[in-house]
């Protein structure tokens, strides 16, 4: 049966989204536990890519090799990196980059990095030794690699999106630990992800800049290069459980996590029962 691929990457973004599963059955492999069933009358299979960019890589394959996969769906957090958008906020990406595909230039003077003569330059302004650089992909239909930074979500999808109208978006979790700000829902823009927990003002405040993003995360863009290899639509649904560094105290994803996590579910079941 053809069914549409919902993932999340830890147990907390799929607990929402797996109550509300009808007739759920479970299957397993390579210690992946499966889920199928129907969500918002969609047949689906539900599962945790776990965290970081190889885990979601590889379990995004294994689901496309083990199930008649029409289309992926991603549900989860991120840390927030646009200035403009607020803890809560649900964001959905037009494209994901691998902005952690690094060359680590040599320091020629101090502070002075450069890549090698060899290297033809490359795709955006570097941070310290770190010089962004396109992915190598092979794809259905396609000969030969090519080399990209952006895999884009797929249109039919996003314009789905679009049409959601309005969703209620919690402010205050169940302890009554409520938000500054009323959560809403963003189409729109660029999502970048990489291996790494980011937690830090500056290096925030450059990948806002430099890849104009709105979000970062350790899974989309690796999913959605999956996605574009084997020629399935994609569209992945990310709420901010933290400023990636940008708030005044600590980091806030111990405290809002499991609000955000909710928030991007909902958005989620939203669009499954409205896309036709």
């Amino acid at each position: 049966m053809p069914r549409i691929a919902i993932i999340s990457a830890f147990q907390p973004e799929l607990t929402t989204l797996l109550a509300n599963v009808e007739r759920p059955r479970k299957f397993t492999a390579n210690g992946v536990e499966f889920t199928t069933g129907k969500l918002r009358g969609k047949p689906v299979v539900l599962f945790l890519s776990g965290i970081s960019m190889v885990n979601a890589a590889m379990n995004t394959q294994l689901v496309l090799e083990r199930f008649n996969v029409t289309h992926i769906v991603f549900s989860g957090i991120a840390g927030g990196v646009n200035p403009a958008l607020n803890i809560g906020d649900v964001v959905v990406a037009e494209r994901w980059g691998q902005y952690l595909e690094i060359l680590a230039a040599r320091e020629e003077a101090p502070g002075k990095f450069a890549p090698p003569a060899w290297m033809k330059g490359a795709p955006f302004a570097n941070y310290g030794m770190m010089f962004p650089q396109n992915v190598g992909v092979r794809s259905r239909g396609r000969t030969g690699q090519e080399k990209k930074f952006w895999f884009e979500a797929d249109a039919k999808l996003l314009a789905a999106a679009r049409n959601l109208g309005d969703v209620a978006l919690a402010d205050c979790d169940e302890k009554k630990v409520c938000l500054t700000s009323k959560p809403k829902l963003v189409i729109g823009g660029n999502g970048v992800s990489g291996q790494a927990f980011v937690d830090n003002a500056a290096f925030r405040e450059y990948t806002f800049k430099t890849f104009d993003a709105n979000v970062l995360d350790m899974e989309t863009s690796a999913l959605a290069m999956v996605a574009y290899a084997n020629g399935v639509p994609y569209i992945a649904f990310r709420s901010l459980s933290d400023l990636a560094g940008g708030g005044k105290g600590e980091n806030e994803i111990d405290t809002f996590f499991k609000l955000a996590a909710d928030n991007s579910a909902k958005v989620l079941l939203a669009f499954l029962a409205a896309w036709k």
